[in-house]
């Protein structure tokens, strides 16, 4: 797919001087530029909502507790 877009005097050069470095097509360097972008953009948004699912309180069953704490042994550290 072709796409136009506009950007700043110094990106274009130092793309196209990365392009160069790698010895790739300049639309080759800028895909997998935005390929790297996206992939890391959705990590970050898997990352914010774990932690809105942590951050929620947790309120366990008094019996569920006293469960678990029966399971612990002493131990000594």
């Amino acid at each position: 797919m072709k796409v136009a877009v506009s950007i700043p005097d110094d990106v274009f050069r130092d793309a196209d001087a990365a392009a160069r470095r790698r010895k790739w097509p300049r639309s080759r360097l800028y895909a997998e530029a935005l390929k790297a972008y996206v992939t890391a953009e959705e990590k970050d948004q898997v990352t914010l909502r774990l932690n809105a699912v942590h951050d929620r309180p947790v309120e366990v069953d008094a019996d569920l507790r006293r469960a678990q704490y029966a399971t612990l042994t002493d131990e000594s550290w």
